[in-house]
């Protein structure tokens, strides 16, 4: 069998939010066992459903996808409010991977990022919001008048 699951970054940050100090090695051999009926206690053995099923326990258990959620609804409110169509994913993702807004995709940015990134957007909107520069000041010409003798 192929291994279905080559990158373990997301069972590992539910793993440290579990349990953020002790053994993560026999917690993870413990909860892969589980998850797989006792078959393996190798992540790389777990298949693609045993795998999410096992995140997504792990997460709803540390509140981090509630926590993530509410932080998307956030930005994205946000972000509409400044003009950018929220309910086209491309264009939020074409928006959020400018290196000056957070450089990547809009599903990649972590829970912990979007207080910054929100930061940014308020940053943006304060200077005039996107694409829109403060028009120059118009001067004021002020005619002072002259009197018969060249004094003012």
């Amino acid at each position: 069998m192929a291994q279905q699951v080559t990158n373990f970054g997301r069972f590992y940050t539910a793993v440290r939010a579990l349990n953020p100090i002790g053994d993560r090695d026999e917690v993870k051999k413990c909860l892969v066992y589980q998850y797989t009926d006792g078959r393996t206690d190798s992540l790389r053995e777990m298949t693609r459903a045993e795998y999410d099923r096992c995140c997504e326990d792990l997460e709803r258990k540390t509140g981090q996808k509630d926590e993530l959620r509410k932080e998307r609804s956030k930005t994205l409110k946000l972000m509409q409010k400044m003009g950018v169509d929220t309910t086209d994913w491309a264009r939020v993702n074409a928006f959020c991977l400018d290196r000056r807004i957070a450089g990547k995709e809009f599903a990649r940015i972590g829970a912990e990022e979007h207080p910054d990134l929100r930061r940014k957007l308020r940053s943006i909107e304060g200077k005039g919001g996107l694409g829109k520069h403060p028009a120059p000041a118009k001067r004021r010409v002020v005619i002072i008048p002259t009197y018969p003798g060249g004094e003012a």
